[in-house]
C-alpha cells in the first residue's frame, strides 16, 4: 500500500466554545453523490470533548461546505459515564437507524480516567442521535476493569461484532497504561459478550497504547487500521481471514508522518473508507489532533 496526502481538511479556528481546540477521531459518513459528513471529536476549553462535523466533496476535500451549527453529542450529565466528555468511534447504519458508538470520558484521582462505551441513535436519517441510556452499554467488568474506549462496529448476518481498547494495567499516569484491541459480540447492538478476546496485541514491550481500530472487511478477508505509540503516535495495518485472529503487517500501512507540517510529530485514530473505486483515509495530526485532521488517498487500490 502506498498513500499519497491530499492535506489537512480541519482545524478548529477557536470561536466555536464547544469546539474550541483540536479535531480528533474523524469518522466519515456519506450523505450524497460525493458528499461526505466527517465527525469528529473538539474540546472545549475545560477539556472537554463533543462530537462535531463538517461537511466535504470528495471532489475538493480541502474545501469545507459546512460546519455544525451545535455539538451531535455532549458531555453527559455530571457524575456520570461521559461527564467529561465524548469521543466518537463509528457510525453504523442498522435499517433506517445509525447507531453512533461513543467513548465516555469520566476523570478520576488515583488514574487519569475511565472510558466505557456509549450509544446514541438516530431513527432515520436527518433526525438527531439520542443517548440510549445516561449509563454505558459497555460497562467495566472483570473482563475489561480498567478503562475500554474506540468502539468498532461491523453487522454480519444479523451479529454485531466490535472491536475495542481495552486496558490490562492502569496506574497515576497515562504512560502506565497497557492498552491493547479485544473484541466482542451481540445479537442487537446494545448487549455485548466479552470474553477477553485478545484480537491484535502489542508488537514489543515499548507498545504501550493501541486503538482506534477501523476493519474492513474484502471478500473472505478483513483489514484493519489502528494507531499504536510508543514514544509517538502511527498508523498501523494488520489482517484476519475471520476477524479474531489478526496477523499484523505494519511494515505495508505505507503512511507515516510528514517531515515539516501540521502531521510532522505523530498521526493516529484512521478511518478507512471507499467511494467510487478509490479508498481514503482520513487521520488525525500533531499532538492527537490538536492540529486537525487530513485526508490521504490510496494509490494503488
Amino acid at each position: 500500500m502506498k498513500w499519497r496526502k491530499l492535506g489537512r481538511v480541519y482545524i478548529p479556528d477557536g470561536s466555536i466554545p464547544w469546539m474550541h481546540a483540536f479535531a480528533a477521531n474523524p469518522t466519515a459518513e456519506h450523505l450524497t453523490g460525493d458528499i461526505f459528513r466527517i465527525y469528529f471529536s473538539s474540546r472545549d476549553r475545560e477539556n472537554r470533548s463533543s462530537i462535531s462535523y463538517v461537511d466535504i466533496d470528495l471532489n475538493d476535500p480541502l474545501t469545507v461546505l459546512a460546519i455544525a451549527e451545535e455539538p451531535i453529542l455532549s458531555p453527559g450529565n455530571p457524575g456520570m459515564f461521559d461527564d467529561s466528555g465524548c469521543s466518537i468511534g463509528c457510525i453504523l447504519k442498522v435499517g433506517k437507524r445509525r447507531f453512533l458508538y461513543y467513548m465516555g470520558w469520566h476523570l478520576t484521582v488515583r488514574v487519569p480516567w475511565q472510558n466505557t462505551i456509549g450509544l446514541a441513535i438516530s431513527e432515520s436519517p436527518g433526525l438527531p442521535f439520542n443517548r440510549v441510556s445516561r449509563f454505558p452499554i459497555m460497562p467495566l467488568d472483570d473482563i475489561d476493569p480498567y478503562t475500554i474506549s474506540y468502539p468498532w462496529v461491523l453487522h454480519e448476518n444479523g451479529l454485531f461484532r466490535m472491536w475495542y481498547g481495552s486496558n490490562i494495567e492502569w496506574g497515576p499516569v497515562k504512560e502506565d497504561m497497557r492498552h491493547h484491541i479485544r473484541y466482542a459480540e451481540s445479537e442487537d447492538g446494545i448487549n455485548w459478550r466479552r470474553n477477553g478476546v485478545v484480537a491484535v496485541d502489542f508488537n514489543s514491550p515499548d507498545e504501550y497504547a493501541m486503538c482506534r481500530p477501523c476493519v474492513i472487511k474484502s471478500r473472505s478477508n478483513y483489514r484493519m487500521w489502528f494507531c499504536s505509540r510508543g514514544d509517538l503516535y502511527r498508523i498501523r495495518y494488520a489482517r484476519s481471514t475471520n476477524g479474531i485472529t489478526w496477523s499484523r503487517h505494519d511494515d505495508e500501512v505505507g503512511i507515516d508522518v510528514s517531515s515539516d507540517k501540521w502531521d510532522s510529530n505523530m498521526i493516529e485514530y484512521p478511518f478507512v473508507f471507499d467511494h467510487e473505486g478509490n479508498r481514503y483515509m482520513l487521520y488525525a495530526g500533531n499532538d492527537y489532533g490538536r492540529s486537525g485532521f487530513g485526508i490521504a488517498v490510496l494509490e494503488n487500490n
